[in-house]
Parts: C-alpha cells; sequence; structure tokens
C-alpha cells in the first residue's frame, strides 16, 4: 500500500473519515489539491465512501424487507398475528432510524448527488446542441457546474 504524501494532512483527513463536503471552499481547495496528489488518501476516501454508501442501501433494503413482511403478515393473517405485525413495524422503525443517522452522520447523500450530477452531465455532453439550448438556463448551470 502506498504512503501519504503529507501524513500530516493525511491524519487530519482520517480524522474526518475523508470528508471535506462541509468545509468552506477556500479551506477545502488544499485539501482537494492533497486528494489529487495522494493515491493512498483517495483511495481511503473511497473506502469510507463506498462503506457509507452501502450502509444506506443496507438500511434501506432492511426497511423494505421488514414492510414485505408486515404485507404478508397481514394478507395471510396467522394466529399471533398482531405480535408479527408489531415486530415488522419495530424492524422498520429501526432500520428507518438507522438509515436517518447514517444520512445525517456521514456525507453519503451529497456523495450520490455528486455521482448523480456527473451522470447527468455525461447525458447533458451528449446531447444534441438543439436540444442543450432548449434546456432552461437554470437547469443548465446546475448540471454543467459553470
Amino acid at each position: 500500500m502506498s504512503q501519504c504524501v503529507d501524513p500530516l494532512v493525511g491524519k487530519i483527513l482520517a480524522g474526518w473519515r475523508y470528508d471535506i463536503s462541509g468545509l468552506a471552499p477556500e479551506m477545502r481547495e488544499d485539501y482537494e489539491h492533497h486528494f489529487a496528489a495522494c493515491e493512498h488518501c483517495r483511495s481511503r476516501q473511497k473506502i469510507h465512501r463506498t462503506i457509507d454508501v452501502s450502509l444506506i442501501v443496507l438500511a434501506s433494503l432492511s426497511a423494505g424487507v421488514f414492510l414485505l413482511a408486515f404485507g404478508v403478515i397481514r394478507h395471510f393473517g396467522p394466529r399471533h398475528a398482531l405480535l408479527l405485525e408489531l415486530t415488522a413495524l419495530g424492524g422498520f422503525a429501526l432500520s428507518a432510524l438507522l438509515w436517518l443517522i447514517v444520512a445525517v452522520a456521514t456525507p453519503a447523500p451529497t456523495t450520490v448527488v455528486d455521482v448523480a450530477r456527473l451522470g447527468a452531465r455525461r447525458v447533458h455532453d451528449r446531447l444534441p446542441a438543439e436540444i442543450r439550448e432548449r434546456l432552461p438556463e437554470d437547469l443548465r448551470l446546475k448540471i454543467t457546474g459553470s
């Protein structure tokens, strides 16, 4: 594994879980340059964002499974339906709470928005010029960033 090109900056970024999304643009610039130069920190950031997004996906799937279980219980109506329904709803509530905690405590939502913006930019760049010109100016600014 490669070493960090600037261990002091690397330790600061590690303490922040390689998240610089909440920094002011003036402060963020130096850290962005570090990420551009340091393969070690860039790979660690990618690992952390993968974990964050995976936790959100896992919590979403878990909530969906508990809702599905609730629907199946309601449909078939077994003998202890009330207890099973309450368990399914409790599991859904816990999954939703975990989803909310991960979404608030990590930069996963901003990461997903950035990925969506990159995808929209790729689609925008492939559009014919006459269609690109018909897009509203504010939407074009959001997509292209300039």
